[in-house]
This record gives structure tokens, sequence and C-alpha cells, in this order.
């Protein structure tokens, strides 16, 4: 009987000590928003570049932390990149928007000019 407990706490242990698989699944969603925000222009804006710059950031780190075993603290930060990758993605996509409505305006008003 007491082969049986000492046997089921080893048991515990090691199901404690197995380790979180490579966290692909987030790796690909973070590349992705990274990526999305690049061909929309992230660059272009000075808070999207500043959010793709950390994403891109946090992705190396991720990848360091898969490297070096821990791949729990990589899909946090993961987490963080593909958070990061999107928010440049949409303050790009803000700023093209701010930008096309502000050219429209222009347009609207020098065609108001030159219909006086």
């Amino acid at each position: 009987m007491h082969g049986n407990k000492s046997l089921a706490v080893a048991f515990v242990a090691l199901l404690g000590c197995a380790s979180t698989p490579a966290p692909t699944e987030r790796m690909a969603t973070a590349e992705a928003s990274i990526r999305g925000a690049q061909e929309v222009g992230a660059t272009g804006s000075p808070q999207a570049a500043l959010h793709l710059r950390l994403a891109q950031e946090q992705l190396a780190k991720a990848k360091g932390l898969i490297a070096s075993g821990d791949n729990e603290a990589a899909d946090r930060m993961l987490l963080r990149a593909r958070a990061d990758g999107e928010l440049a993605l949409a303050l790009a996509r803000a700023n093209a928007a701010q930008v096309s409505a502000q050219q429209t305006l222009e347009q609207i008003q020098q065609a108001h000019e030159r219909s006086q």
C-alpha cells in the first residue's frame, strides 16, 4: 500500500514537470498580425510604427524563450506580440483613413473655390 502511494506521488510530480508544447499556433497568429501591419503601412504612422516595433521585439523574445524551452513564457509573449501587431494594424488603418478623409476634404474645398 505504501508503495502505491509513493508511485502516485511520483506520477503526480512527473505530470507537474511535463513541459508545455511549443505555441506554434500563437506564433503563426502573431507573425500574421505583424505582417498585416507591415502591409498596411504601419511604418508611416508614428504610433503604429511603435506598436509594430514592440510586436517584432516580443516575437523575437518569444522565439528565444522557445529555444530555451520556456514555452509557457513564450506563449504569453506571443499573446503580447499579437496584440501589439493588431494594434499597429488598427492604428495604420485609422491613419490611412484620416489621410484619405483630409485629402477628400481638400478636394471638396478646391472644387467649392473654383465654382465661386
